[in-house]
């Protein structure tokens, strides 16, 4: 899937990098900004119907909470959130002006923070 937010060498890293790390348990991954987004890969058994928008929207609250809640905890940096579903997974990495969301199948932490690692350093890595 083509990204209007952003550029193809990023947007295909962030694809390969979630699909090494989940092999065929990735679901979907969606790049997104405070405003808009871009659903870089969608598995083909799954149907484009979710409501990516409320998503965002739901998940900038909850990372502005998040970092808030606990700053200066002995937990240390926040990284990263895993959501369970009954179906599925949604991991959620984000800076503080992006993120992306990949959702998968089951996985053990250690594949969860492969992704995150992964998705991080392209994140960062990005030349815009």
């Amino acid at each position: 899937m083509d990204s209007d937010l952003l550029a193809d060498g990023p947007a295909d890293r962030l694809v390969r990098v979630a699909r090494t790390a989940t092999g065929d348990s990735l679901r979907s991954v969606t790049y997104f900004t405070r405003s808009d987004y871009d659903q870089l890969y969608l598995r083909d058994d799954l149907e484009q119907d979710a409501d990516l928008m409320s998503f965002i929207g739901h998940e900038w609250h909850d990372f502005k909470n998040t970092r808030n809640a606990y700053q200066n905890s002995e937990l240390g940096t926040y990284r990263h959130t895993i959501r369970v579903f009954e179906n599925g997974f949604l991991l959620r990495i984000t800076t503080d002006r992006d993120g992306v969301f990949v959702t998968t199948d089951g996985l053990t932490m250690q594949d969860f923070e492969a992704v995150a690692n992964a998705v991080t350093t392209v994140l960062e890595d990005r030349t815009e």
